[in-house]
């Protein structure tokens, strides 16, 4: 059984690294560059007032997947912007869903209306594991450059809270 909290400073390292190893496999983040703790800590820290950051850790305490809400200058006020990553290879055994739960509470109780999900055209797995959880398009940029010069569609879907 999975169990999610509230993330802290301290899981930034354990962030970084899991996300390091998704950006290093490619093909489902737009993010393009290794982060570092530092990035996170600051990422966490930037509007902590209007914003929620989760983790899920295995039986051993160890993070296996966090996701986090955040304003976004492209949003209306109603809406936040929501990331998810995974654990490789731990995808499609409920991290996902236990902290879909924690931070769709946590949008509520900011007073979000909607969640917003971008996700890469070309991510399966992140368009399915959103729709799974009733988010539905709303919105497509075409020809998106990231930052490692990569062309990618984006398909943008809310989720009514």
């Amino acid at each position: 059984m999975t169990r999610v909290r509230r993330a802290m400073a301290l899981d930034a390292a354990s962030m970084a690294r899991l996300l390091n190893q998704i950006i290093e496999k490619g093909g489902t983040t737009a993010l393009t560059r290794a982060v570092t703790s530092q990035d996170l800590t600051e990422w966490m820290a930037s509007d902590a007032a209007r914003s929620a950051w989760h983790v899920a850790l295995a039986e051993d305490e160890s993070v296996v997947g966090f996701q986090w809400l955040s304003p976004h200058p492209d949003l209306p006020p109603e809406a936040v912007d929501i990331a998810t990553f995974v654990q490789v290879g731990q995808t499609g055994l409920g991290i996902g869903s236990a902290l879909f739960a924690a931070t769709a509470r946590a949008a509520n109780a900011l007073g979000y209306v909607w969640i917003n999900a971008t996700i890469r055209a070309d991510n399966e797995g992140g368009l399915t594991y959103y729709q799974s959880r009733g988010f539905r398009d709303w919105h497509i940029d075409e020809g998106v450059e990231l930052e490692s010069g990569q062309i990618v569609d984006k398909i943008s879907k809310r989720y009514d809270i």
